[in-house]
């Protein structure tokens, strides 16, 4: 006989615990287990929040190395009771331990199969039984995880409409749901109980705008509502606000933006713009892709969307200072006018309004929505449709897009659809909103997605105060070195990525359902190398973590 004592670890999150009966089975190399019951011990029964519960399940002979457990959950009495699993050990025979993570819900009767955490590449997985297993797994995943279309020329989407059909661990923990309803259903009560909620009456005067902060203040707040209208403050945002995607260092003046040299005479001190321009000191923020698209119809009054072009000047003392500002793309004898700080106060500080109204249609869509949220669905979607759990890069991978389909399901059915937040009350919506997500789109790259190469396109390898560079580039490389340590450990050589059918499926898929197969993008369609996987491992991760926190967390910061 062989005896193998199993543990099953309950989680510790609230109402982990189930009253439902748990059976277990192993299969090993050479044969498999009886099913056990982990409640047969008497006055076992149900399971409690970070319990542990212990047996002995006992074979006539050894199964041979452990292929997966099988884990079978039955509804006691019919109630629905679901169970957080965090983990089984099991220990063998021969005194080895092996561990079989979970860490994911199981309904009242549902079945899973869990393979040992040890990583394995498909060709290294060469037990016909543990072969099947990965085709299987890989096999029920994708019939669950489909790709949809939610427009066409935009990156595709997962098949859900709503967030309460997607397999359980795909869902929001409870305590994150948790705190997600608590915050925004706070926030919620504090602006109906102040009328705020619906209200549809312009604001007159910037003092009413108290009323939205919830009470609540801290530096950045009290610092932007004593500087919102300085030019250096409003410059500094180009660097380090909520979309530090834009600015770049300008060479030559665009042919639409006829700024003469006696227009900026005496804002540049006794230099002139050629000669600053030849130092590369003036910066330029182009917001061509708004160009033409009609504003949203907001509480039965039309709104206006412009496409600013903005000079800025990096002068001696490190400040960005902006000196013209364009708010149309004409030019020629119909040319938009140009507005300097030398106009008459309100005119220079409404053209300024009006850039930061385009500011947010280009974070909020462009920058946040398309290049971290529905990005990261792709490389969601992608991983989990085509790497099963013994592989590398799916342990590597899981962490950084947990909640990303939940996340995003609640964003097209809450903000961008026909009855969503930004259809109804932002400047830019209805067809504009989708024309620019498709602009957007297209014009993605893979040099602008990887931030070394986004800042030396840019060409602001040495401008001063730029903090997101920064601080992006000491988290870039940090992400890198942890990537390459991890991805060089199991790739051993460049053959070892080329003959990895799972990883090429899965670079293909994002190849083709993110990018829509344009090579233009110099997104890879396959692997040769494990310096090309490196690269773009680090540029998934970093987009969905710290390139995520750059242009989102900025928008909580009066709630925080």
């Amino acid at each position: 006989m062989a005896s193998y004592t199993m543990t099953a670890h309950t989680g510790t999150r609230p109402f982990s615990g189930t009253t439902s009966y748990v059976y277990v089975q192993l299969r090993g190399a050479d044969t498999e287990s009886q099913e056990e019951n982990l409640h047969k011990r008497f006055l076992s029964f149900g399971f409690t929040k970070g319990s542990e519960r212990t047996i002995a399940l006992e074979s006539e002979s050894s199964l041979g190395e452990l292929i997966y457990l099988k884990l079978r959950t039955q509804a006691f009495l019919g109630l629905d009771n679901q169970w957080f699993c965090d983990k089984i050990t099991v220990k063998t025979p021969k005194g080895d331990a092996i561990l079989f993570p979970c860490y994911r819900w199981l309904g009242s009767d549902e079945t899973v199969v869990l393979r040992p955490a040890k990583a394995l590449l498909v060709f290294q997985d060469t037990n016909p039984v543990a072969q099947k297993t990965r085709k299987s797994q890989l096999e029920g995943r994708q019939k669950l995880i489909r790709w949809s279309v939610y427009a066409e020329s935009l990156p595709r989407i997962i098949n859900y409409e709503s967030c309460l059909l997607l397999p359980e661990e795909l869902q929001f923990s409870f305590s994150k749901e948790t705190e997600f309803s608590y915050t925004a259903g706070k926030q919620l009560i504090y602006l109906k109980f102040n009328g705020l909620a619906d209200n549809r009456e312009s604001w007159e005067s910037i003092d009413q705008l108290h009323m939205i902060l919830c009470d609540i203040t801290n530096k950045t707040i009290e610092y932007v509502e004593d500087h919102w209208d300085e030019d250096e403050f409003f410059g500094y945002q180009f660097l380090n606000g909520l979309n530090p995607m834009l600015i770049q260092r300008c060479s030559k003046l665009p042919e639409n933006f006829l700024v003469t040299e006696e227009m900026v005479k005496g804002l540049l001190g006794e230099t002139t713009l050629e000669a600053e321009i030849a130092k590369g000191n003036i910066f330029l923020c182009d917001y061509k892709m708004l160009d033409g698209l009609v504003g949203n119809v907001v509480a039965g009054r039309q709104q206006y969307l412009t496409a600013p072009l903005v000079l800025l000047y990096c002068n001696p003392q490190g400040q960005m200072l902006p000196i013209a500002i364009q708010l149309g793309q004409m030019a020629g004898p119909h040319q938009t006018p140009i507005f300097l700080p030398t106009d008459p106060k309100h005119d220079w500080l409404l053209a300024k309004i009006f850039v930061r109204a385009a500011e947010f249609s280009m974070q909020e869509l462009d920058s946040h929505l398309l290049r971290t949220h529905l990005l990261s669905e792709v490389f969601a979607m992608a991983t989990l449709r085509n790497l099963p759990s013994p592989h590398p890069l799916f342990k590597l991978l899981v962490p950084h897009t947990r909640y990303t389909l939940h996340i995003n399901i609640l964003a097209r059915s809450r903000l961008i659809s026909d009855d969503g937040s930004i259809t109804l009350n932002a400047g830019i919506g209805g067809e504009s909103l989708s024309e620019l997500l498709k602009r957007g789109t297209s014009s993605l790259t893979y040099s602008s997605l990887c931030l070394p190469e986004n800042i030396s396109e840019r060409g602001l390898e040495d401008v001063p105060n730029y903090y997101y560079r920064d601080d992006g580039i000491q988290l870039w490389n940090i992400i890198y070195k942890y990537v390459t340590g991890v991805l060089q450990h199991y790739y051993t050589s460049d053959e070892h990525v080329q003959k990895d059918t799972e990883l090429q499926s899965w670079i293909r898929e994002i190849f083709t359902n993110g990018f829509l197969e344009r090579s233009n993008t110099g997104i890879p369609e396959s692997f040769q190398t494990v310096s090309d996987l490196i690269k773009f491992v680090t540029m998934v991760i970093f987009t969905a973590s710290a390139q995520h926190a750059a242009v989102n967390n900025g928008q909580d910061k009066a709630c925080a």
